[in-house]
């Protein structure tokens, strides 16, 4: 027999619905009472599992944070190649996506939470780190040539982008939520060709090339 499927509790529904609302309408045109409507469940079900909105929102960015927590190492053995920042910065977006409605409004949640303001500021300073620390695997493995402030700046560059990527495409290329992984990933690493040697160098043009032939 077939083991049946464990039904949903109503705080994982909570947070199911919550991600959901906040990511088609953003975190600042959502309510709870909104959440509880969209559930059909009252008010005060809610808020027995959840005394506020940032509750829930801590909550989201905890997954959120466990999800890209494990792309944040660099590689050892083998040495890093511009597969791994390919890896890293496509599947970041994919994670991203999932939880946009951070990136949407990031100023909003930020500016009234400052206890998820110094953690998504970790989290970024850890993203800072793994691009720093690839470029110089790479430049130790003679596959970069770049200065320690080339590539300090490198990592800032690609830090900024990835943060603000969503924004500016939804409001400058006018294509809304909907996030393509390969071109945000693409555009990111883009940043990185002037810097590079040799066959990752042939192997970024291919990643373009193929980039650029897609409908």
């Amino acid at each position: 027999m077939a083991d049946k499927k464990r039904p949903r509790r109503t705080r994982e529904r909570i947070l199911e619905t919550a991600l959901a609302l906040f990511n088609l309408h953003g975190e600042p045109s959502v309510t709870t009472a909104h959440i509880a409507d969209e559930m059909n469940i009252s008010p005060g079900n809610l808020y027995y599992h959840f005394r506020n909105k940032d509750e829930i929102i801590g909550e989201l960015y905890d997954a959120y944070e466990a999800s890209v927590a494990p792309l944040l190492a660099v590689p050892v053995d083998p040495p890093p190649g511009v597969e791994d920042l390919w890896f890293l910065l496509h599947v970041l977006f994919e994670r991203m996506a999932d939880y946009r409605f951070l990136y949407r409004d990031l100023d909003e949640i930020t500016s009234r939470n400052r206890k998820l303001a110094s953690r998504f500021a970790d989290l970024l300073g850890r993203l800072h780190a793994t691009v720093l620390g690839l470029c110089r695997s790479l430049m130790q493995a003679g596959r970069m040539r770049a200065s320690e402030r080339e590539v300090g700046a490198l990592a800032t560059n690609a830090s900024l982008v990835c943060t603000y990527w969503m924004s500016w495409q939804r409001v400058g290329a006018a294509q809304g939520d909907k996030l393509d992984p390969d071109q945000a990933a693409y555009n990111v690493l883009a940043l990185f060709a002037p810097f590079l040697a040799g066959e990752d160098r042939a192997l970024l043009e291919r990643i373009g090339e193929s980039y650029l032939a897609q409908p």
